[in-house]
């Protein structure tokens, strides 16, 4: 049996330390985060962590990753020692409880009085001193517990609530991809995604992406027809699968656009650090709009969508989403789609593909295309690996478990990689 974690010299009442810079710079992101205000990730690379020392910065991304992965697990273990569990708490309170609990459950190196003391010290900044002596309190206790041992057996809503998941979210997965795959997917989301081991190539010039982002830009360049010359990726931010499909086609002339001004300025600025990216014409354009009379031979439809293959790297979407919400996705995702089929080439191919594991944003978004044949990715994977771009494992092991009736299905925790859904997509000759 674990023993406790001894809370050691845990201050008692008030001669609280200063808040360190780091844990300050974590609770704002975190509060801003909460008002749905901004994005982890770009909040941790604003100007709220410039001045932070490398140690503090690392120290920052880790409380607001964390606490955001585990959220859901954490209020449920603070709720059972509140008096009133039933209580609704103040956010910067409930916020304060939950960087402290973090703190004392999943970081080891961090000393429990610094933790304690410091999670206090934030109520009081935060304009709710009447809650210190409670914060205090509730954090001594989880200081002092007994860290749960292994279960025999969980239900899946028992696993979703210890793996900071929301319940609805991972019944569907359990139904969808089974108990196992939902175990592993909620597992998988809740570390740092690892490096990548998928392909034969990997650094040097290849801009740096998941492995599942990446498989689908190679799946749609090996998908590119013979003497393709016009390429256009018509979501293209941040631009990762525009680069690779830059470096494998030396001879087309590719468009990427984005309807946002703001992120295709970003994508900008990445492609001139790559060479091989100077041939891209970058514009700010909206898929679902009528274009030119320009036909392309490749489409690259990578839709916006839920997210919810990339919970690890964008932790707070599991707060956000609603179920009612991908019924509206997948809406503007049909109309991306069929405005973009519109502008492909007779004989030409587009790939379809977002980072969901959720069907309404994927096989119910191509299943009603008109005109469109299925061209089965089985085929392109077993091209990747014979053109030594896929790992011989890696490819045999994604043609066994990650095609669906010829499309892509990966899954964290399961493939190594972020949760992908493509498919590939031909247009009858005229």
């Amino acid at each position: 049996m674990n023993s406790p974690r001894d809370p050691g010299n845990i201050p008692k009442g008030s001669g609280t330390p200063k808040v360190t810079p780091a844990r300050r710079a974590a609770f704002e992101i975190l509060t801003l985060v909460g008002e749905n205000k901004g994005h982890s990730d770009e909040l941790l690379h604003s100007v709220r962590t410039e001045a932070l020392t490398p140690e503090d910065r690392n120290l920052a991304t880790a409380l607001v990753m964390g606490v955001l992965r585990w959220q859901i697990a954490l209020d449920a273990r603070i709720r059972t020692l509140l008096q009133r569990p039933e209580q609704r708490l103040a956010e910067p309170v409930a916020l304060a409880l939950r960087m402290g609990a973090f703190q004392l459950t999943h970081m080891d190196r961090i000393p429990a009085h610094a933790a304690l003391s410091e999670s206090v010290e934030l109520c009081k900044l935060a304009n709710q001193p009447h809650a210190a002596g409670m914060v205090n309190a509730i954090l001594r206790k989880v200081a002092a517990a007994q860290k749960p041992g292994a279960r025999i057996f969980e239900s899946v809503p028992a696993f979703a609530e210890r793996l900071g998941h929301p319940r609805w979210l991972v019944e569907r997965w359990a139904a969808l991809y089974g108990r196992g795959a939902a175990l592993a997917i909620c597992e998988a989301d809740q570390q740092e995604p690892a490096d990548g081991s998928m392909f034969t190539e990997a650094g040097g010039d290849l801009p740096q992406m998941d492995d599942g982002s990446r498989l689908v830009a190679e799946l749609a360049a090996a998908a590119m027809p013979a003497n393709a010359t016009r390429i256009w990726d018509c979501c293209a931010a941040p631009g990762g699968k525009t680069l690779m499909l830059a470096r494998r086609s030396a001879h087309a002339e590719i468009a990427a656009t984005d309807v946002s001004a703001r992120r295709l300025k970003q994508m900008e600025g990445r492609f001139r650090r790559y060479p091989y990216a100077e041939k891209i014409q970058c514009a700010v354009a909206d898929a679902t709009a009528p274009g030119d009379d320009r036909k392309f031979d490749l489409i690259l439809c990578d839709v916006p969508c839920s997210g919810t293959g990339t919970l690890s790297r964008n932790p707070e979407i599991r707060h956000r989403l609603r179920v009612e919400e991908l019924a509206r996705q997948a809406e503007r995702q049909r109309a991306i789609l069929h405005g973009a089929f519109q502008r492909l080439a007779p004989g030409g191919r587009l790939v379809y593909s977002t980072c969901s594991l959720e069907p309404e944003e994927n096989e119910r978004v191509v299943e009603g295309l008109a005109g469109a044949r299925r061209l089965p990715v089985e085929g392109l994977l077993a091209q990747l690996a014979q053109t030594d771009i896929l790992q011989q494992d890696a490819a045999a092991t994604l043609q066994e478990t990650a095609v669906r009736d010829g499309a892509l299905r990966t899954l964290p925790g399961v493939h190594g990689c972020d949760g992908f859904f493509a498919v590939v997509l031909e247009r009858a000759e005229s």
